[in-house]
């Protein structure tokens, strides 16, 4: 499905990275109407059911990309493409029997799990969003059928046209039954309907989207039939695994995946049981809790933009690590580690830095949010962002390595620790939401650790610091800086629309220039990026290469 080179994972990863980000964008685009809509609760029950939603698809169908693309993958590198192919007929079976009985499960008990949560109202919302977890599994398995042939492509279009879908929908959805179930509610004695049938309504954008990304994927596979029979017709594999082997295989692959990938994503459900918990027990009420919770939400959502270049990169790396493990290829291994890595920090460095920076103004613009609390937040998660995105990437790297079981437990012991410190400092600190801000710091530098000493453990490498790390900090510092100076002599005379673009520009700038000339990225760095002998042509143009 393409012809592939030793780049060829940062290459698709970048692609993949595109999309994200646009489709990132256009959700952070859409939340901005979307929160107004509902307000701070209502937000709180959207973001509560969104929540839980994503522990359930962990559960039952969030790892099943990767497990397909490793799976896949092996078999490709031996030539065995009528496997590669069963492989993907079995995932599909395995993920229409999980999604359709998880999805039924949430449908039935969603008042349980909201009540257990402390956000009763989330229900409706949750209940919505209980076929999406069905439909996830069916996509989940083609995108992994895609990745596996070391192609990002499909699932790159794909989420873009999920996200569309998506704001349409949402918008359209939350302002309809906002407004019916304030009238409800009014009819009840209860406030909170209106908020709650809002957030439901939002949701329903969700199951949407991923039916009509469902359709496409469905498209792309159909049209791609004549040449997967081609090159099955080819392949003279002189046994076919039976299922009874492929299914102990996408077991032994997705169980501690799965594990791993609930225990690091479950601490923000946990934390919003303990978050609420310990302020109910405080005094606090239901709307003054929640309220808080939805402007920590707020930051969630900005910070998942960087955080897509680790998402979408690790997927990309897992076929290609494989690879390398299954030719004992520790050098080509280490190597794909090292530039992983680089890449990452070259591009969630600098965007933690300048959300830092223009914390207030982003906030304003995006949300509408010019309290002291909403910046105090995206400052002070801004180590969050970086440290998130190390974690991920290098959790991936693990489970290409073939480690599937350390980031299991390096993720459990990180939770463990990560709860302690948390109830310690909602009891003890008096800093409330900044509680969780800092736990989530702590909980995600001791992944970080324990995955790097793992990696040297595997491979024998230990990564570069200077390029990697002391350089992108030292110069995104500098951009940081000169965002703020630009931004904050601009608002003297000008909005705060077009005050943060200049800002944000001239930042880039700066970023780009000074990494350059300091290394931080070389030559044939960049030429093995998309459009690689491009930049390096308006680079050089530019004086700065």
């Amino acid at each position: 499905m393409g012809k592939k080179n030793n780049n060829n994972y940062l290459v698709q990863g970048t692609i993949l990275v595109i999309a994200s980000f646009v489709a990132r964008a256009i959700g952070m685009i859409y939340r901005i109407p979307l929160t107004r809509i509902l307000g701070a609760q209502g937000n709180a029950y959207y973001s509560t059911a969104n929540e839980i939603y994503s522990i359930i698809l962990m559960i039952s169908s969030f790892s099943l990309p990767l497990a397909v693309s490793k799976l896949v993958s092996e078999r490709l590198h031996k030539g065995q493409k009528k496997n590669a192919h069963r492989v993907f007929i079995c995932a599909l079976k395995f993920g229409l029997l999980v999604g359709g009985v998880m999805s039924v499960m949430t449908f039935a008990l969603g008042g349980v799990i909201t009540k257990f949560m402390k956000f009763e109202m989330a229900s409706f919302a949750l209940r919505v969003l209980s076929p999406a977890i069905f439909l996830y599994a069916v996509v989940g398995v083609l995108r992994g059928f895609f990745q596996g042939h070391e192609t990002m492509i499909p699932t790159a279009v794909s989420q873009v046209i999920e996200q569309i879908v998506n704001a349409v929908v949402s918008v359209a959805g939350a302002a309809l039954l906002v407004g019916y179930g304030a009238k409800l509610g009014e009819k009840q004695g209860n406030d909170s309907l209106g908020p709650a049938f809002g957030a439901a309504g939002g949701t329903l954008g969700t199951v949407i989207s991923i039916l009509v990304a469902l359709f496409f994927l469905g498209f792309i596979y159909v049209s791609y039939q004549r040449s997967f029979r081609r090159q099955m017709k080819r392949d003279h594999t002189p046994r076919l695994e039976s299922e009874k082997r492929i299914y102990r295989a996408l077991v032994a692959t997705i169980l501690p995946v799965v594990l791993s990938t609930v225990i690091y994503n479950i601490s923000t459900v946990i934390d919003q049981g303990i978050f609420g918990t310990i302020m109910s027990g405080q005094g606090f009420v239901e709307k003054e809790y929640s309220t808080v919770w939805g402007i920590f939400v707020e930051f969630k959502v900005l910070m998942n933009v960087p955080l897509s270049i680790a998402s979408c990169l690790a997927p990309s790396v897992v076929p290609s690590l494989t690879a390398s493990m299954l030719d004992e290829d520790y050098r080509g291994a280490g190597i794909k580690v090292r530039d992983s890595i680089r890449y990452t920090m070259v591009f969630t460095i600098p965007c933690a830095v300048g959300l830092a920076a223009l914390a207030s103004p982003v906030m304003q613009l995006v949300y509408n949010d010019s309290s002291t609390l909403a910046a105090g937040i995206m400052q002070s998660g801004a180590l969050m962002i970086v440290l998130y995105a190390l974690s991920t990437l290098t959790t991936g790297i693990l489970q290409g390595l073939g480690e599937m079981q350390k980031p299991l437990i390096h993720s459990a012991v990180a939770l463990v620790l990560h709860i302690i410190v948390l109830v310690l400092m909602l009891n003890f600190s008096g800093m409330n939401i900044y509680s969780v801000v800092y736990a989530n710091i702590f909980f995600a530098l001791v992944i970080c650790l324990l995955n790097a000493w793992a990696i040297r453990q595997t491979l024998g490498y230990r990564q570069e610091l200077m390029r990697s790390f002391i350089i992108p900090v030292f110069v995104s510092g500098l951009m940081g800086l000169a965002a703020y100076g630009v931004y904050r002599l601009f608002a003297l005379f000008a909005g705060v629309l077009i005050s943060t673009v200049i800002a944000i520009l001239m930042g880039m700038v700066v970023y780009v220039v000074l990494l350059v000339k300091l290394r931080g990225i070389t030559e044939r760095e960049i030429r093995g990026l998309p459009k690689g002998a491009y930049l390096v042509y308006i680079l050089q143009r530019c004086r700065i290469l």
